[in-house]
């Protein structure tokens, strides 16, 4: 991948339209693969016409989603896609991490990994569109907003013109995305401590601690700690989940993200959809679209907590990457619910 936009913007828009043209249904990430650039180049081609590249005062601009009303958030990552639809409560931040704690829209934001932003103003067959799409340093997208048929459009068009870059250029000083950190051989993890350590969680939390105490991934401390805190499942246990919770009306939680963005549907699920490789849940204010030909590996994990035992089906892609995490639905200070654990416990170990 380039490190800026050497590719003339003309010429990318050419080539994009004609592969929109022939593939009307292709999504802009999907697109860009096949384009060879990021999807941010795309959005960055359209500068002067249809986008706006915008400053990077994030905090701001999340006051400034706030006064929308209802919109539509986007959060995906290779595998996964999570659409919520609602209104963004002001967002709290303490340094780069930041959170959106609304009834709808559920956020935890990681500042570091984001790069660049763009209103885009679309013409489309249903009128004109309205968007704010962020990116991270390699041109992936962390995060979108869309206008709704709810949305306040005169608040929207001056949260663009109060947040425009003075700097409308292509350039993205974009850089490649970094090689995968090696595991560190099984032979040389302490396991003991690692054992010791997860029996010792207080907080769901604290798991990500316990991993960099140890030195170990998280899906090597899923295979190296036993199956009394994690086991195997199938890659498609979340048919079987989610089927249950539909039909027992099982409020669930549901995790998607990325480095930068983690999105997060809390409730009931009603609607499954299932369509070649993709399972979707698509429901009135909640869509999910997931990829089940990009989960490799799924499994049943379970935490101490103050609270009691957290447990949480996990599903992974080929390079230990989180494709979705599923969960009860549960606040802190609450146990979990225990109809949930019996949704988990009736998942059937994978015989490797």
């Amino acid at each position: 991948m380039s490190s800026q936009l050497t590719l003339d913007p003309s010429n990318l828009l050419e080539r994009w339209a004609a592969l929109r043209e022939a593939e009307p249904r292709l999504r802009q990430r999907d697109a860009a693969k096949r384009l060879g650039v990021s999807e941010a180049e795309i959005i960055a081609a359209q500068l002067g016409a249809a986008a706006v590249r915008l400053t990077t005062d994030w905090p701001a601009i999340f006051e400034g989603i706030a006064t929308l009303g209802p919109v539509m958030a986007l959060t995906r990552n290779d595998h996964a896609v999570i659409e919520k639809t609602g209104p963004y409560a002001v967002a709290q931040f303490h340094g780069r991490v930041g959170t959106v704690l609304g009834e709808e829209i559920d956020l935890r934001i990681f500042l570091s990994r984001w790069h660049v932003g763009f209103a885009l103003v679309e013409e489309t067959p249903r009128g004109t569109r309205r968007s704010l799409q962020f990116f991270n340093q390699q041109g992936e997208a962390v995060h979108k907003v869309f206008q709704t048929g709810e949305t306040e459009i005169e608040a929207f068009d001056a949260l663009i013109a109060r947040f425009k870059s003075a700097e409308q250029h292509h350039d993205l000083a974009l850089s490649p995305k970094a090689a995968p950190k090696a595991e560190k051989p099984d032979a040389e993890v302490d396991v003991e401590a690692l054992r010791k350590g997860w029996e010792g969680l207080q907080d769901t939390h604290d798991f990500v601690n316990l991993l960099k105490e140890t030195g170990v991934s998280r899906t090597q401390a899923m295979r190296l700690v036993g199956h009394e805190w994690a086991r195997p499942v199938g890659v498609m246990s979340q048919r079987q989940a989610c089927e249950t919770a539909v039909a027992t009306q099982l409020p669930i939680m549901v995790f998607v993200g990325n480095p930068g963005m983690i999105e997060i549907h809390t409730g009931p699920i009603n609607k499954l959809v299932q369509m070649e490789t993709w399972f979707n849940i698509l429901d009135p204010g909640f869509n999910l679209h997931l990829d089940e030909a990009g989960v490799t590996h799924a499994w049943v994990v379970r935490k101490p907590t103050r609270d009691g035992i957290v447990t949480s089906l996990e599903l992974f892609d080929a390079e230990g990457e989180v494709v979705a995490l599923f969960f009860g639905k549960r606040k802190p200070g609450n146990p979990e619910l225990e109809a949930w654990r019996e949704v988990a416990a009736s998942l059937p170990t994978l015989v490797e």
